[in-house]
């Protein structure tokens, strides 16, 4: 049988000097290599990921999806003049424009432009005449606030 006897570390004044003290660094080697044993790890899985499975696919007949169609702006200046695009177009001939443009696909996107001046009436016309005209999807648009 063997008994060690610890020695205090040679002292002996009784103040506990030379005993135990804690290390202050701390060893970051086993972290990194657990990083890098992950980072492997995922840089040989993810390629993995995004591999679908071969098939021969069937020819069909259907029509082709399209891009959807850009939408349509419309703008109502200070002076109530109403634009389509970039394009000035009278009120008598503005119902008939915005018909022919639901015509050509009533699933487009409206935006509603209104100068802060204009009134609120003025803005709910415009919006019945796009309604009429046959367009589902109207969104209004303005400007965000700066912020504080």
């Amino acid at each position: 049988m063997a008994v060690s006897v610890y020695s205090g570390g040679g002292r002996s004044d009784g103040r506990g000097r030379g005993r135990y003290r804690p290390m202050a660094e701390i060893n970051v080697t086993p972290m990194v290599d657990v990083m890098l044993v992950l980072l492997v790890v995922f840089m040989v899985t993810a390629p993995l990921l995004t591999v679908g499975v071969p098939l021969d696919l069937p020819k069909s007949s259907a029509a082709q999806l399209t891009e959807p169609k850009k939408p349509v702006v419309i703008s109502l200046n200070r002076e109530g003049e109403l634009f389509i695009g970039d394009e000035k177009v009278s009120a008598d001939d503005f119902a008939a424009r915005l018909g022919a443009l639901a015509a050509e696909a009533p699933n487009r996107i409206v935006y509603v432009r209104s100068d802060r001046a204009n009134t609120y009436a003025q803005l709910m016309d415009t919006l019945g005449v796009v309604n009429h005209a046959g367009f589902a999807k109207v969104s209004l648009i303005a400007e965000a606030a700066p912020a504080k």
